[in-house]
Formats: C-alpha cells, sequence, structure tokens
C-alpha cells in the first residue's frame, strides 16, 4: 500500500499531499475526509498573504499562534499576525507540504494542554524580501478541540520554540517568551487590533 501525490497544485501553488490510498495497480480510492483537508486551503490563504476573515473561524476564539519571532493570543491577534506577512514580504506562501492527522493519547500532556488531535504539517515555504527570494522549511503543528484549532506553532527549520522549557536557562526562555509577546503587541496595533480589510 502507498500514497499517491496529486501533480496539480492549487490556488495557492502547492504540491498537495491528498488522502488517497493505493493497492495494487490502478486500484486507487479516497480514504474518508481528514478534518486536515478541510482547513488546509484556509492554512494556504494564510501563508500566501490572502487571508479572508472567513479563513480564521478555523480558530478557537482564545486559540494562540506562535513562531520564533510572535506569540499571538486570541483569534484577533492571530489575524494581525497572518495580516501582516503582506506587509513585510513582497512574495509568501507555501510552496510544497506532507499533512500527518492523529488522535493524542488520553493522558499526555499535549492532550491535557492544548487539545485531543494533533496535525503535522511538514512544509517548505518561500518568502520574497526586499528582491531576494527566501527557501524555509518548517514544521506547522495544530492541536485541535472540537473541530477548532487551539494551538498553531510553527517550528522554523524544525526546531522546537525556544522557552523556558527548552533551553538550559529558564530565565533566558523566559526573557524570548516576552520579547515575542512584545513583538506581537506591537504588530496587532500596527494592523488595527486584528481588523478585517475591506477587501477580506
Amino acid at each position: 500500500m502507498g500514497k499517491q501525490t496529486n501533480p496539480n497544485p492549487d490556488e495557492a501553488g502547492a504540491t498537495m499531499d491528498p488522502a488517497w490510498e493505493c493497492e495494487g495497480k490502478g486500484a486507487c480510492e479516497l480514504r474518508q475526509r481528514r478534518f486536515a483537508d478541510t482547513i488546509m486551503p484556509h492554512i494556504l490563504n494564510l501563508y500566501g498573504s490572502c487571508a479572508k476573515a472567513k479563513d480564521f473561524d478555523m480558530y478557537a476564539p482564545n486559540a494562540s499562534f506562535e513562531d520564533p519571532l510572535t506569540h499571538a493570543q486570541g483569534v484577533k491577534q492571530i489575524k494581525s499576525a497572518f495580516y501582516s506577512l503582506s506587509k513585510v514580504f513582497g512574495e509568501s506562501k507555501i510552496v510544497e507540504y506532507h499533512i500527518q492527522e492523529s488522535v493524542i493519547a488520553p493522558g499526555k500532556k499535549e492532550e491535557t494542554t492544548y487539545g485531543t488531535k494533533q496535525i503535522l504539517i511538514d512544509n517548505k515555504q518561500h518568502y520574497k524580501l526586499l528582491g531576494k527570494n527566501i527557501q524555509m522549511i518548517s514544521l506547522i503543528k495544530l492541536y485541535v478541540e472540537n473541530d477548532k484549532i487551539v494551538r498553531h506553532e510553527d517550528w522554523w527549520d524544525k526546531k522546537p520554540l525556544r522557552n523556558r522549557d527548552t533551553v538550559s536557562f529558564p530565565l533566558v526562555g523566559r526573557v524570548m517568551e516576552m520579547g515575542r509577546r512584545g513583538l506581537m503587541l506591537a504588530t496587532h496595533a500596527m494592523m488595527g487590533f486584528g481588523k478585517d480589510p475591506s477587501s477580506h
């Protein structure tokens, strides 16, 4: 049994990893649709600098987003984080990805802290900054509860986020966390506190 990759890119230009199962020659059939498949078009819009207000409906009201630069808390701050991409980059998009969706075992730290389902999106991102093309690999980790994302992490170069739990000196990690929150609050103010642009 193997997986088949869809050769047709979607509107955002990413090579999709559809939920196909193949057994034998020409015997491919679609698996039951995963939750990840329903939200992936919205994820592509967010990272492609073409997000609309409805793309954020997949988040729980108190959801969080964190990458090495920012830590957003609540949907309005998450909107500011992604709406700001077009202000910084000439281009931004996910160009290739692979999805893994799993249920978190009861009692695990992730389950008790974030949710009951985890989605991993192993991906490659493309950005253009000041005319220079930038390629980056990333691991997007989504934690889901009741069909809503409650936690969204973006691990650049697939490296865990540096915080009080992952660095040698917790105080240093705490300073890093405060820096991400400070930058997010500044971005939030700059973007009108999560206001949806009129074009969205």
